[in-house]
């Protein structure tokens, strides 16, 4: 019996409750109550007559179940719906009992299975009695959610509204919009209504209010949407490829997202490919030679092996000093292009520095020591605590006084692209580094240069746009107007930095490990923190080491909005737009039968991706801090250029 329990993890959900009824039969015990489960008559023995009686018990057990649920529901609905093969269960069971009293067993044993079979179907049936609507309803809300979402970056971040009040196709229609709101008003009352009679859940009224809400908001934008219908008709088709390319594109990197939560060797593909997809169109759009393509092409494949680790990391103190090793030569080579790369037209966006201060070099290097400390600590303390089974004091001083300075640093640092970035991704190395064990802290690094590798190509990107706009005449002046003195409008390939952002994102959540179990991470990386058990500590050292790849892509999605003056906001709602596409797929996903470990992991899949909106706007905000100074020069037009 208990072999058969400890089994129960990977046998479906209906089975669990039958492993008590042995148990529970040999102890002369009644079955559970809600026990949905058939009887196992292997585990007894019975006669003929007993078995029958026995199944007979079970079915009237499951039966009852579904007669009480029948009530409820129908006590409760204005229009219930019966479970129409069960309407005349009486005759059954008396059927049963006569068959029972004429002695022919056989047929009454397949009578009560047949009978329990149904009353099964029909228990599932009143549990998901209203999952129909449940589901019509909240796919309407993610709907009209994500809708509203996209009027308002149309309205708000592109150039569409002021077109249309151009070309006349946006007039003001406040009688429509009143109609609209007393429409949804009067609905919302109604379907209230219908909620209290029914003594349906509070939560069904939140549901059906939002639903209501959203799409009350989205009728009210009446004249947006039809100046938007004015709007796409007159263009030519040259427009609509170029819009259903991008939402291809698009759909096709939010599913291999999702289906990346259970499959992380698709982000392998996907950085192989990316990789040489990007490093040609690098090649096209530099006018000169350059090493950029090829840093691209090499930082992407670079990236791409770490999704075909294994989740589980192996010690390698090792491989986590030779990481620092690596850190430092990242940074120093980023230092260089800094130093030299800033005359350079090409490099000046990312370069570029209001004013020279003589404690930003002294800074840079304090911030190499710091990176190489936390290295020769990761050894130190590893050592002494083999070999002394504790953590030695001043090791435990050093460790906590190394990583908390080193991410104060990153404030006092340079305020142009490059400076910035690189000054956050040495502040961040030294706690990394010292909650490392293995190969994830060799991540951090190829994570960095991909991050790279992105404001490299938004660079080139941005300086051809600019080259190209300075050879054309004012007659494209429409695609280009901006908000206000540092942002421009978003437009359509714009899209690509959301989508890229998730990408990175989602690759920080799985390049390690699995973050939907932060048991999944070795414990014994808080070790150079602390000498005593303290889960709550060692805890949030974990979802502080899983917080830190986060905080650099965000940081770097921060720096590529200044870099090519879209909104950061604009592009945050596309991102929130974007998640909501892989929230309604996960809901659908999610299963209510199988393992435990199925059910669980679509579970926990469907809640990250719910939480991801929030969790991203809250990085936001930290990582603020480090970006919200950050200055970029214009591109100059000038078409003479000088190489690199």
């Amino acid at each position: 019996i208990s072999l058969l329990k400890n089994l129960a993890l990977d046998l479906p959900v209906l089975i669990g409750p039958l492993l008590d009824l042995p148990l529970r039969i040999f102890l002369f015990l009644p079955c559970p109550v809600n026990s949905v489960g058939n009887l196992p008559l292997g585990y007894m023995k019975l006669n003929e007559a007993e078995e029958v009686e026995a199944v007979l018990a079970n079915t009237k057990q499951i039966l009852n179940q579904l007669l009480r649920k029948s009530h409820i529901k129908m006590s409760n609905s204005l229009f219930f719906k019966p479970f129409k093969p069960l309407v005349d269960h009486s005759s059954s069971l008396s059927q049963i009992d006569e068959l029972i009293s004429a002695k022919r067993y056989e047929a009454a044993m397949k009578l009560a299975v047949d009978l329990r079979n149904l009353s099964l179907e029909g228990l599932h049936y009143f549990q998901t009695y209203d999952w129909l609507i449940l589901m019509t309803v909240i796919t309407l809300g993610y709907t009209g959610w994500m809708i509203v979402l996209a009027l308002h970056v149309l309205q708000c971040y592109s150039s569409l509204s002021g077109d249309l009040s151009r070309k006349g196709h946006f007039s003001v229609q406040k009688r429509h919009s009143r109609k609209v709101y007393l429409s949804g008003c009067l609905l919302m009352a109604i379907l209230t209504v219908l909620n209290l009679v029914e003594h349906s859940p509070p939560l069904y009224h939140a549901y059906i209010g939002m639903t209501v809400f959203l799409w009350t908001q989205i009728f009210s934008e009446y004249r947006l949407i039809r100046g938007l219908w004015i709007y796409l008709r007159e263009r030519k088709a040259g427009y609509f490829i170029k819009l259903l390319f991008a939402a291809a594109v698009s759909i096709v990197i939010v599913e291999l997202l999702v289906h990346s939560f259970t499959e992380r060797k698709l982000y392998t593909w996907f950085f192989l490919i990316a990789g040489f997809v990007s490093s040609v169109l690098l090649h096209i759009s530099i006018p000169w030679r350059s090493g950029i393509p090829v840093f691209v092409c090499i930082s992407c494949w670079f990236l791409s092996v770490f999704t075909l680790m294994p989740a589980e990391i192996p010690d390698n103190n090792n491989l986590v000093v030779i990481s620092g090793a690596i850190i430092i030569v990242i940074s120093l080579a980023a230092k260089w292009l800094d130093t030299h790369a800033e005359g350079n037209k090409f490099w000046q966006s990312i370069t570029i520095h209001e004013s020279r201060k003589p404690m930003w070099s002294k800074l840079y290097f304090i911030q190499i020591i710091l990176v190489g400390v936390s290295s020769v600590m990761v050894s130190l303390s590893t050592k002494h605590r083999t070999q002394n089974q504790e953590l030695h004091s001043s090791h435990q001083f050093i460790n906590w006084l190394v990583a908390g300075s080193s991410m104060v640093l990153p404030l006092f640092s340079g305020n142009g692209i490059l400076s910035r970035l690189s000054s956050i991704f040495l502040g961040f190395a030294p706690p990394f580094l010292l909650l490392s064990i293995g190969y994830e802290a060799v991540f951090y690094s190829a994570l960095a240069v991909v991050l790279m590798s992105w404001i490299l190509f938004e660079n080139a990107s941005h300086h051809s746009s600019k080259a190209k706009d300075s050879s054309l005449s004012e007659q494209n002046t429409e695609e280009h107007v901006t908000i206000g003195s540092e942002e421009r409008y978003l437009q359509l390939s714009d899209v690509r930095i959301p989508l890229i952002f998730m990408v990175l994102f989602n690759v920080a959540f799985f390049g390690t490990g699995n973050f939907a179990s932060i048991a999944s991470f070795e414990i014994s990386s808080v070790y150079r923190f602390i000498t005593i058990f303290s889960p709550f500590l060692m805890a949030a050292l974990l979802i502080f080491k899983l917080f830190i790849p986060f905080m650099l892509v965000i940081c770097a999605f921060s720096a590529i909005t200044k870099l090519v003056r879209v909104p950061r906001l604009g592009c945050y709602f596309l991102v929130i737009l974007f998640s909501d596409i892989m929230t309604i797929h996960f809901f659908f996903l999610v299963k209510n039968t199988g393992s435990w470990m199925e059910i669980g992991n679509s579970i926990s899949h469907f809640g990250i991706v719910s939480a991801q909106v929030v969790f991203v706007l809250l990085l936001f905000a930290l990582t603020n801090l480090y970006t919200r100074t950050i200055r970029v020069k214009p591109l100059s037009t000038s078409p003479s250029l000088k190489t690199l």
